[in-house]
């Protein structure tokens, strides 16, 4: 596979990058892979995620009911004065 460097990108794209992949649940790599190919015409055919990877690893398992521990209200900070 080849790979490509983009200098002098704006800051300002290079946040809403971030912010769209993070949207899609996404890198910011993958997101980028994603609009070239889209750019291009290219079919998409996103790369799975390990949250996908390990919930279609585990889930004939089945579920697991966690037991949570009692709600304290948090002590007072130290003071070292």
């Amino acid at each position: 596979m080849a790979s490509i460097t983009i200098r002098n990108l704006d800051d300002d794209v290079k946040t809403r990058l971030r912010i769209r992949a993070a949207g899609h649940g996404r890198f910011m790599e993958e997101e980028e892979r994603i609009i070239l190919r889209e750019a291009v015409g290219q079919e998409i055919v996103p790369e799975k995620g390990l949250r996908t990877a390990l919930h279609e690893l585990f889930k004939p398992l089945g579920g697991v009911e966690l037991e949570l521990p009692p709600h304290v209200p948090m002590s007072e900070p130290l003071s070292f004065y």
